[in-house]
């Protein structure tokens, strides 16, 4: 019952993913957007993009596990969605951890307890313990958030149980809020966050204690751009009634070193930056008022330069750039994190990357990326279908695309 989350291939059985091993050939930039002033192509070919699954329902979150697992999420946006967190394993769909936990729906909200159950998952990532980590904002067709379902939980991947949650009360996610993405310090110990929702901000989550601290709620470097317009297909995104795009601090990625922070909103150009240390020190320090430590915290804020609207970031642990999805113009951008002020290369431009969401690193450096098809759904288009296909697909950056950059890990 659980794969009719995966879009059956032509002349495939149905309830099956198409797992393709090889790249698909053929010009990466047929059909796509033209390059703007501001950016330039890679000098070496374009790396291959190879669809590892396509799916029945619109997918965001991926993320890959140390020993190769693969995670995935399918937010409840547009429909009730049977699956939240899966895993993809030997062509199929999971359930993860278990059936119970994906068992929340729209019409059991009453009956089935927010706090134990996938409600809204919009992320899934990778810890640096191993584990896997689900974000759930809780708010369905980004809506109302509902009561006790905002959430940060980890699971242990040994015994694919959960192993902690932790709960975020209407102070750290209040209404109108959609916690969107998270990536965790080296040691393990604090979790970043961004909130993309109604008033964009971060937040900073100690994950011994569980205690989460709000910050930049409301700032400009927070939310959308007014003077922004998303495109696809070289026309503005606007919903039925005129509203464009309005997604607030949105991609999040952080430096291998854990040292420095960097996000920008969907409906925006910028990307902003803040050491670490200056974030985590708000966990420990509660004599300082709140408004006094954001107007601190927004003095060490560092313009890093102009993306484009974005979507997904990913610092590359075996290269030390920065990838950007760029859904307007269907493209994975680079960012050379080392030189100060440089433009985005355009490392793939396709018209199959139809809104690029979300990045994951494999253990061997292959980079996959989620199409998530944004501007084709039911939000934007009234005729479109309820469950919207999408995609999973993967690339390799060559070795000697790999340089100079930020010092990746070791």
């Amino acid at each position: 019952m659980f794969l009719r989350h995966i879009r059956p291939a032509r002349r495939a059985p149905a309830k099956t993913v198409s797992l393709l091993a090889a790249g698909l050939a053929g010009s990466l930039l047929a059909g796509a957007a033209p390059l703007r002033a501001a950016e330039t192509a890679s000098p070496a070919a374009a790396p291959a993009l190879t669809k590892v699954a396509s799916f029945a329902h619109q997918v965001t979150g991926v993320t890959v596990a140390k020993d190769g697992r693969i995670f995935v999420n399918f937010p409840r946006w547009t429909e009730d969605s049977e699956i939240s967190v899966a895993e993809l394993k030997d062509g199929a769909l999971i359930p993860f951890p278990n059936a119970e936990w994906n068992g929340w729906r729209n019409a059991r909200k009453d009956e089935v307890s927010a706090a134990d159950h996938w409600v809204c998952v919009q992320s899934v990532v990778a810890g640096p313990n191993g584990n896997l980590w689900v974000l759930d904002p809780a708010a369905p067709a980004m809506g109302a958030t509902v009561k006790n379902g905002p959430k940060l939980v980890e699971i242990d991947l040994t015994t694919n149980k959960p192993a902690r949650t932790i709960a975020f009360d209407e102070i750290a996610a209040p209404q109108g809020s959609y916690l969107n993405d998270v990536r965790f310090s080296p040691d393990g110990k604090i979790a970043y966050l961004t909130d993309s929702g109604a008033k964009g901000a971060l937040l900073v989550v100690d994950l011994d204690s569980g205690k989460a601290r709000r910050v930049l709620d409301g700032d400009p470097a927070t939310q959308p751009d007014p003077k922004v317009t998303v495109t696809y297909d070289g026309k503005p995104l606007r919903r039925p009634d005129g509203r464009g795009v309005e997604f607030a601090a949105d991609g999040l990625a952080l430096s291998p070193d854990g040292k420095t922070l960097y996000w920008q909103a969907i409906k925006g150009k910028t990307l902003y930056s803040l050491p670490t240390e200056s974030l985590a020190g708000g966990l420990t320090t509660a004599l300082m008022p709140t408004s006094l430590a954001d107007q601190s915290l927004a003095g060490r804020i560092e313009t890093v330069g102009e993306n484009g609207p974005a979507d997904g970031l990913i610092i590359g642990r075996h290269d030390g750039r920065m990838y950007v999805t760029s859904p307007q113009d269907d493209a994975i951008k680079v960012r050379d994190l080392s030189a100060k002020g440089s433009a985005v290369t355009v490392l793939v431009q396709d018209k199959r990357l139809r809104w690029p969401d979300t990045f994951a690193e494999g253990p061997d450096g292959t980079i996959y990326v989620t199409t998530s098809h944004i501007q084709d759904s039911a939000f934007y288009k009234p005729d479109a279908p309820i469950a919207l296909p999408t995609e999973l697909w993967s690339l390799k950056p060559a070795p000697v695309e790999a340089t100079g950059s930020t010092k990746p890990a070791r």
